[in-house]
């Protein structure tokens, strides 16, 4: 049976601007997230190591797979499963997250998803992604920039906000010659 259509456009094919995650929220807690310390850090350069875009991007991800209960536990669960452990078992929100996060994987692809996982999810530090992976030093960055960059354009996110080419018509009037004429 197919839902009627929406009145609200679907927003795809838009990009928004990044937002600065609000570090008011419940549950959002900048100091434990490496990807928020990069943010903060600057290079030589002078920009910051982790744009808004790869920002916002990044905790996207992790707050989607926090929704989808994919955080490991680090004791036991005491509390009472409801239902056989069955799929009906799960909440549409988390079901909805695991698709999401799934998607937002398959999109990066299975070269950058590891270090996606391993920074935004995991939190783990850029030092110890290196080690654990016996990369050189200073590469999981770049490795981490590259995957936040194609994260960020799977969500539709960029640094700078698009619009349309022209803006849509708010009045129809006729050109000024045309008003002479008559």
């Amino acid at each position: 049976m197919k839902s009627a259509p929406s009145a609200r456009p679907s927003g795809r094919g838009r990009r928004r601007a990044a937002a600065k995650p609000a570090a008011d929220k419940p549950g959002f807690n900048p100091a434990e997230s490496p990807l928020a310390w990069l943010a903060r850090r600057q290079g030589k350069d002078g920009r910051t190591m982790v744009d808004a875009a790869q920002l916002q991007a990044g905790e996207r991800l992790r707050a989607d797979f926090t929704r989808a209960n994919l955080t490991p536990r680090v004791t036991s669960r005491w509390s009472e499963v409801s239902g056989a452990g069955t799929p009906e078992a799960f909440t549409d929100m988390v079901l909805a997250a695991k698709l999401r996060v799934s998607r937002a994987l398959t999109a990066v692809g299975p070269e950058l998803s590891g270090v996606l996982l391993d920074v935004c999810c995991f939190l783990k530090g850029l030092e110890t992604v290196e080690r654990e992976r016996r990369w050189p030093a200073r590469t999981a960055k770049v490795v981490l920039c590259l995957a936040l960059d194609r994260l960020a354009s799977h969500y539709g996110i960029s640094a700078s906000a698009t619009g349309r080419d022209r803006a849509r018509m708010r009045a129809w009037q006729a050109p000024a010659s045309a008003e002479a004429e008559s």
